[in-house]
């Protein structure tokens, strides 16, 4: 029996119990005690069903362990009541044996489950706008899509990732307008992509600051606006097509970094036209109607507030191209579900769209799901691309990975391009633990240096744990020595370590649950802190000892596998050697 079964066997068995003492319907709780040693399982049915009984919660719990006992699964040892009534469910030494085997049998399937088994999903992030630097935001946002694509994945559905760019509008306009004012520096499309980059991020912040600061410069980029929507400019064009070139390219040599390979790219461009005509075509029927000149969403018909649509210039805003782009999206791809991964701040902006959108197209309004986060932040706060004055996303990940290259240099292990592979993987790893840690609500103060922290909560933390694992394996290797036979582990009483591991497909579970990669982040650093407990107490390799060996290898060997399976979902890679 899985673990998932006999939790479902659990749950059900105290709820018919419950019911035959007389308790009506309760909402019960069936989850792990923090503490090893107060069993696999706790539940607080008892207290629950106290008030209803009148009895006194340690009676009521005592009752109930009496008649679980008889109806217990075989995988359950033992049932002990606790504290003021709390009833403890231990596990058996075989359950634990056969979790080590299905590990080792499963390898990097073992934590995958069903659930979304022939459904498909549509995963949108990261959306960064050409012309403009890659920031910390897109960073946040790729992170943390790219790691709940990948528990959808892990979960059985089929998965599409997209991405939605921004490459019409004023800022794209205010870049053009700095591109045409430094003509002079432009580089040649032969010199690095690094270079062309940096002058169009010089030029977006010279026309971002003359749109502010000077009236002619100000209608001059709104003329502009209007020539790179219809293209009617030969200049413009060649211009805009080079920048946007760029851009795109340098943010694919960010991808390839960061682990993402999308399957769809979308455009504001693409979705602008289609985006006005839904608008005037719902106008007449009357989801939309004129304010001022421009067209409007009466939010506050759905408790909302009003958004604009189409400008006063006729022009759609970000909210009429996002009706398109949900239909491109499906004709695209007939999902069964499209996520959206976006920043808190963009929050009541989705709610007006979705329920205009729900007018529109109910079908995939039903089918659409906006999910936040928190924002990143360093010492100086929340910084902005317009004033040029900031620490972009492109530059955190090679500062990470330059303070990982700075780390490793004690070792000498490594040397050339494995060494500087192993750097990425650290430095970007450093990174995404970061951002993955914690629920993903929350606002982040990101420390460079806690995030390189060996000693627990950081990504190489667990790398590094891994390539822990990893030395004990091929030690045991050259020795000769086999751990092959898993079973074995029922003749040793389970470690904390055991009591770890075959949790991690409710992890995974969980985490789908709730779109919360978090999740899998604290399982694998409390899995990590016990296997580096495990390491420094015991003896793995103890060739007086074949079968205690056999056991812990077996052991070392799951740790390692699910470790390596967690560190997938979350996007960090597993390197073998630090």
């Amino acid at each position: 029996m899985t673990l998932m079964e006999i939790r479902e066997k659990l749950l059900a068995l105290i709820a018919a119990v419950l019911h035959r003492c007389g308790a009506g319907e309760n909402t019960f709780s069936l989850e792990h005690p923090a503490d090893v040693s107060r069993g696999d399982y706790a539940t607080n049915a008892a207290l629950i069903a106290a008030g209803q009984l009148g009895k006194s919660p340690r009676e009521i719990a005592t009752q109930l362990a009496v008649a679980l006992e008889d109806r217990k699964p075989v995988e359950i040892e033992r049932i002990e009541v606790a504290g003021h009534g709390f009833i403890n469910f231990f596990l058996s030494q075989q359950f634990f044996a056969s979790s080590v085997t299905r590990v080792l049998e499963a390898g990097e399937r073992f934590g995958r489950n069903e659930t979304l088994v022939g459904k498909k999903v549509m995963v949108e992030y990261t959306d960064p706008n050409p012309f403009k630097v890659f920031h910390i935001g897109h960073l946040m946002t790729n992170v943390i899509g790219e790691s709940i694509a990948r528990v959808f994945e892990f979960s059985g559905a089929e998965v599409k990732r997209a991405n939605y760019q921004g490459d019409v509008g004023l800022h794209v306009a205010k870049a053009i307008w700095g591109m045409q004012s430094k003509a002079g520096e432009c580089p040649e499309e032969s010199a690095p992509l690094s270079e062309r980059t940096a002058y169009l991020g010089v030029a977006y912040v010279l026309g971002a600051a003359a749109y502010e600061e000077d009236a002619d410069a100000k209608h001059e980029i709104q003329h502009l606006n209007r020539k790179i929507y219809d293209r009617s400019d030969t200049e413009i064009n060649r211009l805009y097509d080079a920048g946007r070139q760029w851009s795109l390219d340098h943010f694919e040599e960010l991808y390839a970094k960061l682990g993402t390979k999308f399957d769809y790219y979308f455009f504001e461009s693409e979705v602008a036209g289609p985006g006005k005509q839904l608008v005037e075509e719902y106008k007449a029927r009357g989801v939309f109607e004129e304010s001022d000149g421009a067209t409007i969403f009466r939010g506050e018909r759905e408790g909302l507030h009003t958004r604009v649509f189409l400008t006063r210039d006729g022009l759609p805003t970000y909210e009429a191209k996002e009706l398109a782009l949900a239909e491109m999206k499906y004709e695209k791809y007939p999902y069964g579900q499209s996520v959206i991964v976006t920043a808190n701040e963009i929050t009541e902006y989705f709610r007006v769209l979705l329920a205009a959108m729900a007018k529109i197209f109910p079908d995939l309004a039903s089918r659409t799901h906006h999910i936040t986060h928190g924002m990143l932040r360093l010492a100086t706060g929340k910084m902005s691309s317009r004033t040029g004055t900031v620490i972009t996303g492109e530059s955190l990940i090679e500062d990470s990975i330059a303070l990982a290259r700075e780390k490793m240099r004690v070792s000498d292990v490594l040397a050339g391009e494995e060494r500087e592979a192993v750097a990425e993987a650290v430095g970007v790893g450093a990174l995404k633990y970061a951002i993955l840690r914690q629920n993903r609500s929350r606002d982040i103060i990101y420390d460079a240096e806690k995030s390189f922290s060996l000693e627990g909560d950081s990504g190489p933390y667990l790398q590094y744990a891994y390539v822990r694992a990893c030395s004990v394996m091929e030690k045991a290797r050259q020795a000769s020595i086999e751990y092959n036979n898993p079973l074995s582990t029922f003749h040793f009483p389970p470690s904390p370590l055991d009591r770890l591991l075959y949790q991690f497909p409710e992890v995974v579970s969980h985490a789908l649950e709730e779109y919360e990669p978090h999740h899998v982040t604290t399982y694998l650093t409390e899995l990590a802190a016990s296997f580096n407990s495990f390491y420094a107490s015991h003896t793995i390799i103890d060739p007086d000892n074949p079968e205690l060996s056999s056991y812990r290898l077996s052991l070392t060997a799951a740790v390692a596998q699910v470790l390596k399976n967690g560190l997938s979902l979350l996007g960090i890679r597993a390197p073998e050697w630090m």
